[in-house]
C-alpha cells in the first residue's frame, strides 16, 4: 500500500483502545459503520477466538456502494465498488497483524441473496477473506485461491455459518451439468 492510502485510512470508532486481550484470544478484531448489522458481533467474537494463537488488531469498516467505489477508485486505480478492500499495515505476515478492512454492505446484501444466504455470513467471509490476506494467503493463482478458500471454510465452519464462498461454486456446478 502506498504512503498515502496508509496516512489517509479511517479507523471511525475502531481505533479505541482495547482491553488487555490473552494471547490465547486471538487478535482483535473491531467494526465500524453504522451500516454493521448487530448480528456481527458474536460472529466476530467467535472468529478472534478460531484465529487464535494469531495476535493483533484488525479495524472493519462497513461502508455503502459509494464509499467502497471511491476507495477502490483511489487505491486499485480500479471503477466501480468491490467487496473488500485490505490495508495491511504489518511488515510481514509472521508479525501481530494489523490491518484496516473496508467491507461493502450494499455487495454483501447483493452477493448473499443471490446465494440465499444471510448477509451477516456474506460479510463474515469478506473480514476472513481479508485477514487471510494478511496471513500469508493470496488468491492469484487457481493453486493458491483454492488453498485459500478452504482456509475461509475452515474458519467459517468454525465459527457456527459453514462455508460460504463454496455455496456460490457448488451452485455454479449444479447449473454446468
Amino acid at each position: 500500500m502506498d504512503d498515502a492510502a496508509q496516512s489517509d485510512r479511517s479507523h471511525g470508532d475502531a481505533s479505541a483502545d482495547a482491553p488487555d486481550r490473552p494471547p490465547s484470544a486471538g487478535p482483535a478484531i473491531h467494526i465500524s459503520g453504522s451500516h454493521a448489522p448487530a448480528t456481527l458481533g458474536p460472529l466476530i467474537e467467535r472468529l478472534e477466538a478460531a484465529l487464535a494463537p494469531r495476535a493483533g488488531e484488525v479495524r472493519v469498516r462497513v461502508v455503502h456502494d459509494d464509499e467502497m467505489a471511491a476507495a477502490h477508485q483511489r487505491y486499485k486505480n480500479v471503477p466501480g465498488t468491490t467487496d473488500v478492500l485490505t490495508f495491511d499495515l504489518a511488515e510481514d505476515s509472521d508479525q501481530p497483524l494489523d490491518a484496516d478492512l473496508l467491507v461493502c454492505i450494499d455487495e454483501a446484501a447483493r452477493q448473499a441473496a443471490a446465494r440465499g444466504l444471510p448477509v451477516d455470513h456474506e460479510l463474515m467471509l469478506y473480514i476472513t477473506h481479508g485477514i487471510l490476506h494478511c496471513s500469508g494467503f493470496n488468491d492469484d493463482t487457481e493453486t493458491n485461491a483454492e488453498a485459500m478458500h478452504a482456509r475461509e471454510d475452515e474458519l467459517l465452519a468454525a465459527i457456527g455459518i459453514g462455508p460460504v464462498y463454496a455455496t456460490d461454486e457448488a451452485a455454479d456446478a449444479e447449473h454446468a451439468e
